[in-house]
């Protein structure tokens, strides 16, 4: 019971060359190892050690899971010592029935890496069974008239052992007529013939009794005995004579059962009882029996069953031909099985790997499996192939195959595979079978997560409250498990490190942005975001989108009048408008701006309250004072003017400006209008107030007359400085009355003006040097539109004395863009 390769190779170089070799599959480690063993061995025997035969050692044996794989496994490998132990009953007539030859064929499959290796296991017989007869009595017929030598074939007994254990020799107990002859055929088998050695004499012993025994080759020999009772007859000197002494005749397996297949034919010369020739079957095993009958009047030969070649290639049977004298002859029939291309090729597999992970490199071994075709010749020899359309290969070796990664895998596009193993065989016409394994894919992290937009843009609406969601951004990652699972964080931004806590968050699972705080339009329009997407894989992968939010207007800001401004002390200014001004006469403009943007700053003007109604006009957009009519005889000189600067919101905001007009000439006629608290209409009243008008007149054409002296002296004078005093902006003391740029709002404007100040009585307040008192502005101008501020709390005309020193120089410049 030892194990052998057919080129045995040093145990040592073996167990050298067997890692290296392992991973090749076709190139043969050892052509086959082979161990021989007797049947019925008990179960738990030692067949060989198979993990030194294979080269490996103990540790192995469990570590790379050495197992045995056959169609009916009647063995198994010992995990502690790699020893191969039977593991069922093996008898070797019920598992090769007939055959001389018994070989196992095993494959010994290892892993880490997968390989497998054929073994042999040769099943030698023993003696355990006995011979034995068809039957045990044999009935013989023998006429009187038999001459001496006369040979009389028996029925052999037949043995299911081979070789030195079947049936040996036969003995036959001692008669003074017979003797035992044992014929030898070409085949080896030997059969058992009564020799006559003496005429019978049917007068003096009517019978004969003999015992026959069959001897077998074992140690100890078994035996089998057959009682044989002879009757002598009268005299038939004729027997039957065949037409051959061998027929063999070879039929197709497919032959249906019930068909001819062959006739054989005896004539005998004799005449009547004597010439009456029966045909039977002897020597002849019982299975064949089963198989052929024969018509024992014709001799015709018909198949019972089915054949198959698979299960018995030849059939041999002894044909017996007895005339009614009972005289007989033989003849040896030979029928070979012709093998037809009826077994399809099967697909056995001895190994499989479920799940494969994607990006496996090419060449890696997923599955292998056999064929066998129980045809012989070309209709037993086998081809196997896959589909195309599938990243795998096959390698063959033997009627052994591997199959292999032969592409790259990726999960996310196959999840799995369906893989269609076809063999074929070659015969006509050739027969096919298939079978369909399914390999998974496994995933790994091979995929960064994808936003589902290549940017992303946002609009939110300022004042909007903290904690409120404004955007959602998505990526996918069609990886599976971790690899798949994406979080979300803010990694860059255009606002500043520190305060971008303060601005915004975005939730980590989710993705929803959260506004911390509430935005202004008008200190933030707009910022941008740069958010990164990132799976939980090792290593992780990322990826990144733009977020920019678009901060939205409100209208939250009122309308602003810039002009017209107040004056130093809250008080309103007046505009003068000349009294002859024509309808459309531009008398002054309100300029408001408005903090928002868009309708929300569009601005219109309306007036709301006016002393005399359809006397001025505003445009509607440019908030332009119009005269809409001339000045009539019975209009107040001074009037009131309320407009409203509305802006373009939802629900729109206002802002009002006031506006004091009055229609003179001159400013010497336009200051009895100043007073915003006129006297009660009585005639004192009226007298005082034409007299401070007249004394308010003389001073004028006085102050003008003493100003044109003073002109005419410094022209002559050498210190030209003196007349810088009048030239433009050498005279300003105070800081304009309306700032003097702007470029906000609907329509920006620039006022330039001078104004000279003056505290005593003397006529010395052109000298820019003096101090000059806040309460007594002087508003320089040459042209209508001057402003002139009011004095509460000292009326002109109740202080009429206050108004002869007083003089007024214009030396304004208003601009308009």
């Amino acid at each position: 019971m030892g194990g052998s390769c057919t080129q045995r190779r040093p145990a040592g170089r073996r167990q050298v060359l067997f890692p290296f070799l392992l991973p090749l599959f076709y190139p043969a480690l050892c052509e086959q190892i082979r161990y021989s063993i007797p049947e019925e061995l008990a179960k738990g025997s030692v067949v060989g050690n198979l993990a030194k035969d294979l080269g490996l050692s103990v540790l192995d044996v469990s570590a790379r899971k050495l197992r045995v794989s056959a169609e009916k496994l009647l063995f198994k490998v010992d995990a502690e010592s790699g020893d191969l132990l039977v593991k069922d009953r093996i008898d070797r007539e019920q598992i090769c029935k007939e055959r001389r030859r018994c070989e196992l064929q095993l494959e010994a499959v290892v892993e880490n890496p997968l390989n497998i290796f054929h073994i042999i296991v040769a099943v030698e017989d023993i003696n355990d069974h006995a011979p034995q007869f068809d039957k045990k009595e044999i009935h013989l017929e023998i006429f009187e008239s038999v001459s001496s030598g006369t040979r009389i074939s028996l029925d052999p007994a037949t043995d299911p052992d081979i070789n030195t254990n079947s049936v040996k020799d036969y003995q036959i107990s001692p008669n003074p007529y017979f003797s035992l002859m044992v014929r030898v055929n070409s085949d080896g088998s030997k059969y058992p013939e009564l020799s006559l050695e003496k005429p019978l004499d049917r007068e003096k012993q009517r019978s004969h009794s003999l015992i026959l025994t069959a001897l077998d080759g074992g140690g100890p020999p078994r035996s089998a005995t057959a009682q044989i009772e002879i009757s002598v007859k009268d005299t038939n000197d004729n027997p039957p004579v065949f037409s051959k002494d061998e027929y063999r005749i070879s039929i197709s397996e497919n032959l249906p059962p019930g068909s001819s297949v062959l006739l054989v034919t005896a004539t005998d010369q004799d005449e009547g009882p004597n010439a009456e020739i029966h045909y039977h079957f002897r020597s002849t095993a019982q299975s064949t029996r089963h198989m052929f009958s024969l018509d024992e009047n014709t001799g015709m030969i018909k198949n019972n069953q089915s054949l198959d070649f698979e299960d018995i290639e030849r059939y041999t049977m002894e044909v017996e031909a007895k005339d009614g004298g009972g005289l007989s002859t033989q003849c040896k029939v030979i029928i070979d099985i012709l093998d037809e291309n009826d077994n399809s090729p099967e697909i056995i597999i001895t190994s499989l790997s479920d799940e494969i992970l994607e990006g496996s490199l090419p060449g890696m071994v997923v599955a292998l499996f056999k064929t066998r075709d129980r045809d012989s010749g070309g209709n037993g020899e086998v081809t196997c192939h896959i589909g195309r359309d599938v990243p795998f290969k096959i390698y063959s070796s033997n009627n052994y195959y591997k199959l292999v990664t032969d592409g790259a895998l990726d999960r996310e596009q196959t999840l799995e595979y369906s893989v269609t193993i076809t063999a074929t065989d070659r015969g006509k016409p050739p027969l096919s079978s298939s079978t369909t394994i399914t390999l998974h894919i496994t995933d790994i992290n091979d995929n960064a997560p994808v936003f589902h937009q290549a940017f992303y843009v946002v609009h939110v609406a300022e004042n909007n409250p903290p904690g409120t969601s404004i955007a959602q951004v998505s990526a996918s990652d069609p990886d599976l498990g971790p690899n798949g699972q994406v979080s979300y964080s803010i990694v860059a931004s255009d606002l500043e490190p520190r305060a971008l806590s303060s601005y915004v968050s975005v939730s980590a699972r989710s993705g929803v942005v959260f506004a911390q705080r509430a935005f202004d339009h008008e200190q933030l329009r707009a910022f941008e975001l740069t958010l990164q997407a990132r799976d939980h894989g090792s290593p992780a992968l990322s990826a990144n989108v733009s977020l920019r939010v678009l901060v939205g207007d409100r209208n939250d800001n009122a309308p602003r009048v810039l002009y017209p401004a107040l004056g130093p002390d809250g008080s309103a200014l007046f505009d003068m408008v000349p009294r002859g001004a024509q309808p459309g006469y531009l008398v002054t403009k309100v300029v408001a701006v408005d903090a928002d943007s868009g309708h929300n700053a569009w601005l219109s003007y309306h007036v709301l309250q006016a002393s005399e109604p359809g006397l001025f006009s505003v445009g509607l957009r440019t908030g332009e004072v119009r005269t809409a009519r001339a000045l009539g005889d019975r209009d107040a000189a001074r009037q009131h003017l309320l407009v409203a600067v509305r802006d373009g919101g939802q629900p729109p905001l206002s802002a009002t400006a006031t506006l004091l007009l009055v229609f003179a000439d001159s400013l010497q006629e336009a200051l009895p209008d100043l007073s915003d608290h006129p006297e009660p209409t009585d005639p004192q009243a009226e007298l005082r107030f034409y007299l401070v008008v007249a004394l308010a007149l003389i001073s004028v054409l006085f102050l003008l007359a003493v100003i044109l002296a003073i002109a005419l002296h410094l022209r002559c004078s050498s210190r030209p400085s003196v007349w810088r005093c009048f030239q433009p902006g050498v005279c300003v003391k105070s800081g304009p009355v309306v700032p003097p740029n702007y470029s906000e709002g609907t329509l920006p404007y620039s006022y330039n003006l001078c104004v000279a100040h003056t505290g005593k009585t003397e006529f010395n307040f052109l000298r820019c040097s003096d101090p000059l008192h806040s309460t007594q502005d002087i508003v320089c101008g040459d042209s209508p539109g001057s402003l002139i501020p009011l004095q509460s709390g000292n009326d002109l005309t109740s202080h009429p004395e206050t108004l002869t020193p007083v003089s007024f120089i214009f030396l304004s410049s208003v601009t308009f863009y």
